[in-house]
Formats: structure tokens, sequence, C-alpha cells
């Protein structure tokens, strides 16, 4: 796993604790040990988090330090909207 796939993996751990308090479900692919699932899922850079559950289904890709932004794009809290 490359520093920035670890950095990452603790980034999300983080969020999913602190948010998600053992709501949900992480499992870890190593494509240097599976690289054939590279293919299968389309995955074009690492590290990408393919968050499936609920849908939509939606990809994340780098070291996942944007917390708010990552929070938007798991569903966790809402966009902000302004008004008019």
């Amino acid at each position: 796993m490359t520093p920035r796939s670890r950095r990452a993996l603790l980034n999300l751990k983080q969020i999913c604790d602190e948010h998600l308090k053992g709501q949900y479900e992480l499992e870890v692919i190593d494509l240097y040990q599976q690289p054939e699932l590279a293919a299968r899922y389309e995955v074009i850079a690492s590290p990408t988090l393919f968050k499936i559950m609920p849908p939509p289904l939606r990809r994340m890709i780098g070291d996942l330090s944007d917390t708010p932004s990552l929070l938007r794009r798991l569903g966790i809290v809402r966009e902000k909207t302004t008004a008019l």
C-alpha cells in the first residue's frame, strides 16, 4: 500500500468512525495484489473510494483529506444552498 493510500484509509476511517459510528462496511482491495480488479472496476487512479450503498454509486480519488467535500459526496451531510 502506498503512503497516499495509507493516508486515504486513515482519513476515511476517522470520518466514518466520527460520523457513522459503526454503521458502515469498509473493504480494502490492494490493486498491487489483485491488479485484475482495476480493469473490472475501471479504476484509473489510486487510491479510489467507491461508495456503493445507498445508491447512487460514487467514486472518489485521492487521499480523502477534504473532509467537508467527502462528507457531501458520501451523502452524510447535504450541500448548502444559497437563497437568491
